[in-house]
Formats: C-alpha cells, structure tokens, sequence
C-alpha cells in the first residue's frame, strides 16, 4: 500500500511536431485565447498507459492502434477478463478491476455497460494519480503547410495523380509543463501502492518513446526534466499546489522568441524537509 503522497512535475519540449491536434479545430496544435499551447490530460494518460504495456503491465484503457489482446471494446475487455460473480457484485468488481488493471488503480474507471440479459452493475472508481494538462512557457508558433499525394486512390490511372490531399499543422517549438499528484487516501481504495508509483516515475521519463507519428517524428518530443517528490507522511509537508509551484520557468535575458531548451532557466524553490528527486529526460 502506499506509505506517502506524492508530487511531480514534467518539463518537456517540441519542435516541429503537433503534440495534440484539436478535431473542432481542424486538428491544430491546442491552444488557449493567449496562444499558449496546450496538451490535454487524456493525451498524457494515454501515453503513460502505452509505456506502461510496454513495461509488460496490464491495461484496461487500450488504443485500437496500440492493443495487447484481442478484445474490440472495453466492455468485451471487462467481460473477458472478470467473472460473471464479480460483474454482478459491485465491491467484487472494484476490487478485481483494481488488482488486474494498472490505469484502473491509478486512474480510476467508470464501468456501466448496455445491453445483455443481466446487465449486472456499475461501478465508478477514483483514482489516486491525476494529472494535469500541459502548458507551454509561452505562446506558441504554429506553421501549416499543405500535403499531397502523388498516387490515385481509385479509378484507372489515367486521371491527375497529383493534388491537394489535406494539410499538417506543427508548433515550431514550445516549453511545456504539466504536473501531477498521488493521492494516499484514494490510493486505498484502490491499492496503489509505492511499487506502482515508482513505476509511474520511470515512465514519465521515458514519455514519448516509441511514441512517433507522422505528426511526432522521433526526437521531436522530449522529456527534459522529471521533478519527484516523496512526502513524509500520507497527509503531505505541503499542498500540491504549493509544491507545484516551486518549479519556476523563465525565458533567459535577452531571448525574445525561444527556439530551444538551452533559451530558458528552470529553477526549483528550495521547501524546508522536502527535497525533490530530479530525473533527466531518457
């Protein structure tokens, strides 16, 4: 079981990719009305769920694209795995839902189902982990440009092979932050235990590792700096926010238009009895 609370704070950086396209906005790179970019707290917790598969954890939450078995739904996932008993009971299925999947005991899950003659019960779990959007340090620079394909998806051939197919959107660079917390007192509702944190820790680091597309080609997302922090006691020596606070970022003297990670200072604020465990990026 969890024995602290904990903290934790994440600076990355990209560069010539869209980190999080936004579909009511043609798939732009998100942002707020300052132009500040942002990456959506689903976006991070579905990358944190692909690294963890890759660690050889189970996942309830599983992508179309990026699955480990071979259920099409979360429900099919859900019936597959857990006993018809379980289903029906709802302290059973907590229960067996958290020790089975590791994004359930850490994220929490809501399971109600449609459809079938017993329809069982629902269930919504809180998880201990939340974790916040990213922002960038500044407003970002977004470039567009159009894409076309040289090849004709039907017909004979003898028609034009070469026209506009859609366009590609791409922040130039930005600084992002995002932080998070673990909470000890949901963390015994659901087991999450110190083990499970120290392997959320490792793959923060490691955030966006095998995790190109055409939109992120490989290097242009990096995990810079990983800030950890392990309370004393499962109250906290501080708040989150006070903790989250502590991490400061700023643009160096001079520098108007930031184009790298070596444009800024990233500073932490020293907290009496509550040393941060720094991580480089992977």
């Amino acid at each position: 079981m969890l024995k602290s609370k904990y903290d934790f704070v994440v600076v990355f950086s990209v560069k010539n990719a869209n980190p999080n396209g936004d579909p009511l906005n043609g798939n732009r790179p998100r942002i707020n009305y300052q132009g500040i970019g942002e990456v959506s707290d689903v976006c991070i917790k579905r990358k944190i769920r692909n690294r963890l598969m890759e660690q050889g954890q189970s996942i309830f939450v599983q992508s179309e694209d990026y699955k480990t078995d071979d259920f099409t739904s979360l429900k099919n996932r859900a019936e597959g795995t857990l006993s018809a008993n379980v289903l029906k009971d709802k302290e059973k299925l907590i229960e067996e839902a958290c020790k089975q999947w590791y994004d359930v005991r850490a994220f929490g899950q809501l399971f109600a189902f449609k459809g079938g003659k017993d329809k069982g019960v629902s269930a919504g779990i809180r998880g201990p982990v939340s974790i916040h959007s990213a922002y960038s340090q500044d407003p970002i620079n977004i470039t567009s440009i159009q894409i076309t394909k040289s090849v004709n998806s039907e017909g004979d051939g003898a028609g034009k092979t070469s026209d506009t197919m859609g366009t590609k959107h791409r922040v130039d660079f930005g600084l992002y932050t995002f932080a998070g917390s673990i909470n000890p007192q949901l963390a015994q509702t659901t087991g999450f235990s110190d083990e499970d944190a120290e392997l959320l820790k490792k793959v923060l680091v490691q955030l966006f590792e095998n995790d190109a597309s055409s939109a992120r080609p490989d290097g242009s997302m990096e995990v810079h700096k990983v800030y950890w922090w392990k309370h004393s006691s499962l109250s906290g020596d501080y708040s989150s926010a006070k903790v989250h606070r502590t991490v400061k970022v700023a643009k160096k003297d001079g520098i108007i238009e930031p184009k790298n990670v070596e444009d800024y200072v990233i500073e932490v604020e020293a907290l009496e009895n509550l040393e941060p465990e720094i991580l480089s990026g992977f």
